[in-house]
């Protein structure tokens, strides 16, 4: 099959083989229960706390109505001064695999640098939790976390969701049902190569096959499972699926970063240019030769310090202005 996506940054494709190793680019439904086993998604309390730096408290809360308790992974720099700014977390894991630690550090750094509390989602999986449980159980710990804002140090009219992956578009979808019920007015959304699209009408949802990270198999495999027979059809809600949105009006202030070498590609640009067609300020990015999740996988790689470096910028503008 002849290429037809950008070629990867030199620094990563190493990387890439390297990743190769231990973790397909392709997944089917029959990996997901040794996937959700990989030591690799295991985070220590260690790792969170930073030598006591900062506070870890775990809060067990209602759930949307009919549904289990939901937990949130609360983390606080020690020291911080009432009234902080905080940033509500979805994971990534392509609706399938992944908890409240996955890829929680990078927002903690956040936090860290600006003094600011993180609230992280143990949202419930696909296949066994289908649509519409992933996103009601996000909204449904926004609304916690707006209420309770004061009793974990933070500011409940400072609250930016963020989420990268399929947590990108979870973080889409809750800031379009803070909107569309009423709830919690966001000071900002962070959507790190947000998972948007179930239809694959896009070239890049189409072009990797066996390669990159999260390939066409990878995303139609997390589709099926949170959707199953819908996926690509008529009855699936924007919220589920915010690509999907015609109106992005009313939305706050935004950020969008992506891969030039990864299947969200084209969905996220479609994404960002439409939320600026639609008057919100918006900050896009596609990096160049960046496969999904590079910068996690490669953070030493310079193209990787450019977007962390990138990310932080417009957190801190975010913040000051905010």
């Amino acid at each position: 099959m002849t290429r037809t996506h950008p070629p990867l940054d030199p620094e990563l494709t190493a990387v890439l083989t390297f990743v190769h190793e231990h973790l397909s680019p392709s997944i089917t439904a029959e990996d997901i229960e040794e996937l959700r086993a990989n030591s690799m998604f295991a985070v220590a309390d260690e790792d969170l706390t930073r030598n006591g730096t900062v506070e870890l408290q775990n809060f067990s809360i209602s759930g949307p109505p009919g549904a289990p308790k939901i937990s949130l992974l609360v983390l606080r720099p020690v020291g911080l001064a009432a009234g902080a700014p905080v940033f509500y977390y979805m994971h990534g894991g392509g609706m399938i695999i992944g908890n409240s630690r996955t890829g929680v550090g990078s927002v903690l750094d956040w936090a860290v640098d600006n003094g600011a509390v993180v609230v992280s989602v143990e949202y419930r999986l696909a296949p066994e939790h289908p649509d519409p449980a992933p996103i009601e159980d996000c909204y449904a710990g926004l609304l916690w976390t707006h209420e309770h804002a004061a009793e974990i140090g933070g500011n409940a009219d400072r609250i930016v969701v963020a989420g990268a992956s399929a947590g990108g578009g979870l973080a889409a979808g809750v800031a379009l049902l803070a909107r569309d019920r009423g709830g919690p007015r966001l000071l900002g959304q962070l959507l790190m190569c947000p998972m948007l699209d179930d239809r694959f009408v896009t070239l890049s949802s189409r072009e990797l096959d066996g390669e990159g990270i999260w390939d066409a198999t990878s995303n139609m495999t997390g589709w099926n499972a949170l959707l199953g027979e819908r996926r690509g059809g008529g009855d699936v809600s924007f919220y589920a699926a915010p690509a999907r949105a015609t109106d992005l009006t009313g939305l706050p202030t935004s950020f969008v970063d992506v891969g030039s070498v990864e299947t969200f590609r084209d969905e996220d640009i479609d994404y960002a240019t439409r939320l600026l067609q639609a008057g919100v300020q918006c900050e896009l990015h596609v990096w160049p030769g960046g496969f999904h999740g590079f910068d996690g996988m490669a953070p030493q790689a310079s193209l990787s310090q450019t977007a962390s470096a990138t990310r932080a910028a417009w957190v801190r503008r975010l913040l000051a202005v905010g």
